[in-house]
């Protein structure tokens, strides 16, 4: 009666250990490890883009805003990661709206450095979800949505290609 006891217990527990690593949803949060916040922004060409949808794809996840230097300065590299590696990664570029003197400016702005990859306004306070307080910030996020690394500051395009283990 014991080892029946004994294997009964044992073959519980492996039971729920396999459950909690296979099925248990990851914990919504800011640190590695966990899924990044959902949201639904709308794009400067009036579409919207749900994080979760791009579920598949890592994301490359960076807020700005058009009045930053260093903001400027990594865009181009943004822009040849969305061309190189458009297929495997998505960048998407979180703009601090309420920061800007028009919603025209981030047009131009985008227009003016031909960038092609969604630009997404934040009217919904998305950057104060994401504690964002430095210009820029970008958060690596892996194919299931969770997030890998965070990075404030620049960046180059060798930095960029790191973080997203191209």
């Amino acid at each position: 009666m014991k080892k029946v006891l004994a294997i009964s217990l044992l073959v519980f527990l492996l039971g729920y250990a396999v459950w909690e690593f296979q099925f248990k949803e990851p914990v919504i949060g800011l640190e590695s490890g966990n899924a990044a916040p959902d949201f639904t922004l709308e794009t400067i060409r009036g579409e919207t883009v749900t994080l979760s949808d791009l579920k598949g794809k890592k994301v490359l996840l960076n807020f700005w805003a058009t009045w930053c230097p260093p903001c400027r300065e990594e865009m181009p590299a943004m822009e040849k990661i969305h061309e190189g590696y458009g297929e495997s990664v998505v960048v998407l570029a979180v703009n601090f709206t309420s920061s800007e003197s028009s919603r025209e400016n981030v047009s131009q702005f985008v227009n003016d450095l031909e960038l092609t990859f969604p630009v997404v306004l934040d009217n919904e306070g998305i950057n104060a979800d994401y504690q964002i307080f430095n210009y820029p910030t970008t958060y690596v996020l892996n194919e299931d949505g969770i997030i890998e690394s965070k990075y404030v500051g620049g960046m180059t395009y060798d930095i960029m290609k790191n973080l997203l283990q191209l």
